[in-house]
């Protein structure tokens, strides 16, 4: 079987293609590696040949990062016009060859303060009219390599390494359901091989099914470093607040198998490796 990830360099990326790399044909794409690789740009002729030779697709690419970078980013233009010739681009091509795909969105797409959430709705929309499965991320961790992109683990993992305190921005009280990238991409590999389980109306919830403050991750991420933590004063400004509960549908074929704890030292491991 023949297999695209779209993002392949990205946090969730990388796991899934080191996860699927094993046991099938797996092609990467994605801008970080070549800038002919830039979804942006309409009429790719490596994407098209590409999507005609694989089986199935992973849509992962997106312009996005942590709850820091949507705060400064999603309300400018640039980041939603980004966001749709992606979209445009690669729908297009997967329906020109009747492609199996599966489209990463995020439990924040029935958001609509946020034009982040909007535009994985619309995702979530043309992935259903094309026969795909839509899969919600929740709170997906692992190492990253580009700062101004860094999820809140990352983030924090850097704080404490660098700077010997975690400076929070908001006051940690918001909850979050965090799931280790490993495990994300396991559970991908499931929705590929059981993908006519599902149905294609109905968005499949990968994520730990726990919920968590984000204060007692850094007090996690501070214990291991040994640094204070300093909450900051501001309340959540991204999910304001909202929370949806998952659906468990998926448990019928797979389960998180790391705890938080392993797999933030597994992460902070890696960082110790990469940044020394």
């Amino acid at each position: 079987m023949k297999i695209l990830i779209l993002g392949s360099s990205g946090q969730i990326g990388k796991y899934l293609y080191s996860h699927l790399v094993k046991n099938y044909d797996v092609f990467e794409f994605d801008i970080e590696r070549n800038s002919d690789e830039d979804l942006r740009v309409p009429n790719n002729k490596t994407l098209d040949f590409l999507v005609s030779e694989c089986d199935f697709v992973y849509f992962l690419a997106f312009d996005v990062g942590g709850s820091r970078y949507l705060a400064e980013y999603e309300h400018k233009i640039e980041f939603v016009l980004n966001n749709l010739k992606i979209m445009v681009n690669v729908f297009d091509v997967i329906s020109n060859y009747n492609k199996k795909i599966i489209f990463a969105s995020s439990q924040m797409s029935n958001m609509y303060h946020s034009p982040y959430g909007m535009l994985k709705s619309i995702g979530e929309n043309a992935t259903r009219m094309l026969g795909g499965r839509t899969v919600k991320f929740w709170n997906v961790y692992g190492y990253e390599s580009r700062e101004e992109k860094f999820h809140v683990i990352s983030d924090f993992i850097y704080k404490a390494k660098n700077f010997g305190q975690i400076e929070m921005i908001t006051n940690g009280e918001e909850f979050r359901e965090f799931l280790y990238a490993k495990d994300c991409a396991e559970a991908l590999e499931t929705v590929l091989i059981r993908f006519d389980d599902f149905s294609p109306s109905k968005p499949i919830d990968i994520t730990s099914f726990k919920r968590i403050r984000i204060l007692e991750i850094a007090q996690i991420i501070s214990e291991i470093f040994q640094v204070p933590v300093n909450p900051g004063t501001k309340v959540d400004e991204v999910q304001k607040g909202i929370y949806n509960e998952p659906n468990k549908d998926i448990l019928r074929f797979w389960s998180p198998k790391t705890s938080l704890s392993t797999g933030i030292k597994e992460v902070v491991e890696l960082y110790n490796e990469r940044m020394d």
